[in-house]
Formats: C-alpha cells, structure tokens, sequence
C-alpha cells in the first residue's frame, strides 16, 4: 500500500507524552485512553492507568500525574 494511503480499518491509537519527555503509543482512542487516565486520577492513591502497548499489546501502567499530552497517533 503506498504511503499516500492511509488504512481505515486500523484500530485507533494514542500517543502520551510523559513529564520526562518520554512518548508511548498505546491502543484506542484519545477519548478512551483519557477516559482511563482520569479514572486512575480520581482512584485510590498511586491508582496506574492501564492501558495496552499499540506496537506489542503487553500491559503498560501509567501514572497519570505525569501525563502532559495526549495525540491521536496517525495510523
């Protein structure tokens, strides 16, 4: 497929931009990769939001304090 095309059908992905500068691309969409970000900001002390690596699937926690952006990642 031509890089001038662009797939439909992918599932969506976000990238977070931590505190550190670090960027992760994790399954879903901005809204609910938000969704769960804001979750663990409201539960329990040091609550993780976990969320699915878009590249391997495996589990990744992430503290939402140290969240600055959030980007939908072209796909």
């Amino acid at each position: 497929m031509p890089d001038t095309e662009r797939r439909t059908d992918a599932p969506p992905t976000t990238e977070i931009t931590l505190a550190s500068g670090l960027q992760l691309s994790v399954a879903g969409s901005c809204r609910d990769v938000e969704a769960a970000i804001v979750g663990a900001a409201r539960g329990a002390m040091m609550e993780l939001a976990w969320l699915d690596d878009a590249a391997t699937g495996q589990p990744v926690g992430v503290n939402p304090d140290h969240v600055q952006t959030l980007r939908a990642h072209p796909g």
